[in-house]
């Protein structure tokens, strides 16, 4: 396929030249004519100067992404075999490792390739395509996928659509299909996953370290809130580490059966725990009024959330949501304030704990910040990709600031 010549506009091209990868609309000089979905183009400022080489593919980010800035290196199954093996040895040690077989393998545009991550089950292999234009290149990575590692089979989720949102199908590809759950390990816990049922899987891959800390550091015999707690994977990571006992909270019926089946391939008694399917609001505003107290309460919403009852914006409304848990945690407890939307910014982020810390005259501090994994590779020159914030904040047991 021939590739077009897209300039970029005299104010953008230092952005560019410094390795800049997502092509925005705004840059563009001639963005009229990217028409044709996977066609590459050759980057380009005002004098002819060549800045890179990239992809159309329209997706909520901008209009593609930059593949290299090699002038004499094209964009084929060569330059996709090179991305693939270097994101493979990045990651050589969590392929040794034992006590754990999911993990990323390519993070998109951290691992040069924007538009497509591919996650690590237990031997099969799942794609996550973020544009039509990405897509095109689907026969071409799934086939270097089994000449160059040990999948067993391959799934993908198509991300896009006329509307921008996922498009939902048989998600299999080629390969054995995986069981239903496949069980796969994370530092020694046991997960139930699926890689052919909707648009998640049952795990948050991007969450492991988050996972393993409160396993190591949970009191023992604590009382844990985990709200929008989804299949309970940080619940689970708490009872394995000594808590006494968790409420469970999510508005989505499926997390009930979903949640009781992580506790039970764990060898935990579901018996021993609560799970709700109830507005996390709605049980907030009870739990305070009983004068509920928790060891730690958990906050992982999703960026934007509507139930009958409430509406729900992270970049509105997080403070509300810290002030309630502030509430609910006992002295000396622990929350876990966590977001993964990108335009919440990590300062902004920051301030709102300390907003809600005030309002509720809450004194303590910020124990530990965790940011994307290892395998989560973020691109320096784009630090929006590094979109996971999560900070551990522990209340002063005695009243006085820590």
């Amino acid at each position: 396929m021939e590739e077009q010549i897209l300039r970029i506009k005299k104010d953008f091209v230092p952005k560019y030249e410094d390795g800049y990868p997502l092509i925005t609309e705004e840059a563009c000089a001639n963005p009229q004519i990217l028409t044709e979905e996977g066609r590459p183009f050759r980057l380009e400022a005002g004098d002819g100067t060549f800045l890179g080489r990239g992809y159309y593919g329209r997706q909520n980010k901008g209009l593609g992404w930059v593949l290299t800035q090699k002038e004499h290196e094209p964009i084929d199954e060569r330059l996709f075999q090179k991305k693939l093996a270097v994101a493979l040895g990045r990651r050589t040690s969590l392929f040794m490792d034992e006590t754990t077989n999911t993990f990323r393998i390519l993070n998109g545009e951290g691992d040069g390739l924007g538009g497509l991550t591919i996650d690590y089950f237990n031997g099969y292999y799942l794609l996550q395509w973020y544009s039509a234009g990405a897509y095109t290149w689907q026969k071409t990575i799934v086939d270097l996928l089994f000449q160059n590692t040990d999948a067993v089979g391959v799934y993908e989720k198509k991300r896009f659509s006329s509307e921008g949102g996922y498009v939902s199908d048989d998600d299999f590809v080629t390969g054995e299909r995986a069981p239903e759950p496949l069980l796969v390990k994370e530092n020694g816990m046991t997960f139930a996953v699926y890689l052919n049922d909707g648009a998640m899987t049952g795990l948050f891959l991007d969450q492991r370290d988050v996972r393993q800390t409160l396993r190591e550091t949970v009191p023992e015999d604590a009382r844990v809130l985990n709200t929008f707690s989804y299949t309970g994977a940080f619940s689970v990571a708490c009872a394995l580490g000594g808590a006494g006992h968790t409420v469970n909270v999510d508005a989505a019926n499926r997390s009930l059966e979903k949640t009781k089946e992580q506790f039970e391939v764990n060898g935990l008694d579901p018996a021993s725990h609560q799970i709700l399917v109830e507005d996390v609001f709605t049980y907030f505003r009870r739990a305070i009024q009983r004068g509920e107290q928790y060891d730690v309460v958990i906050l992982d919403p999703p960026s934007f959330a509507r139930t009958k009852k409430t509406t729900f914006s992270a970049v509105k409304d997080y403070g509300k949501l810290l002030e309630q848990a502030f509430q609910l945690t006992a002295p000396g407890g622990i929350v876990a304030a966590s977001t993964n939307h990108a335009g919440l910014y990590p300062k902004k982020f920051r301030a709102f704990i300390y907003e809600a810390m005030e309002k509720t005259e809450t004194t303590g501090r910020i124990k530990s910040t965790f940011r994307l994994p290892e395998d989560f590779r973020v691109d320096a020159d784009y630090p929006d990709g590094n979109y996971l914030k999560v900070h551990l904040i522990e209340k002063s047991a005695e009243g006085g600031l820590l």
